[in-house]
């Protein structure tokens, strides 16, 4: 798959109801299943990509929030990489206290973490989530204990 094609044709996030999952073996850090990307689930196994293209669980639940945020953040999937980026990086001195936290203690991530087993968290909320706003008002210190409480094994 073409990345350049999937960025610069990707459709706005509302236009997209649902995300199909391709497999990029090249994309995928260690230890992470799938990515967001573009309107596009990646993943690094075709059982992976299967098991997201045939089923709702946990995890498709986690990269669908993803879609919902970009909704969320002005319709567009550069304002979203753009505050994802944003968010990774100031978290990032944070890399002491807890390993990937740019990763874990962005607020987008947050949400998806910390919803992904509900999977009627989505349910009503069209327009895009909002709880990722929330976790960005909190200071890095209550955002790891958060997470450290709720999901990360410390």
């Amino acid at each position: 798959m073409n990345i350049l094609k999937v960025i610069f044709r990707a459709p706005r996030p509302s236009n997209i109801s649902d995300m199909p999952a391709t497999v990029t073996r090249w994309w995928n850090r260690k230890n992470y299943a799938a990515i967001t990307f573009f309107g596009y689930i990646f993943t690094s196994g075709e059982n992976i990509a299967h098991h997201l293209n045939n089923r709702y669980d946990s995890l498709k639940n986690h990269e669908m929030i993803h879609l919902r945020q970009a909704q969320d953040t002005h319709n567009s999937w550069f304002c979203y990489y753009l505050r994802y980026l944003w968010y990774s990086l100031t978290a990032m001195r944070y890399y002491r206290k807890q390993r990937n936290a740019q990763y874990y203690l962005n607020p987008f991530e947050m949400e998806a973490y910390l919803h992904m087993n509900d999977l009627t968290y989505l349910d009503g909320l069209e327009g895009g989530t909002s709880g990722w706003r929330e976790y960005a008002k909190m200071p890095l210190s209550e955002r790891l204990r958060i997470m450290r409480e709720n999901y990360l094994r410390t």
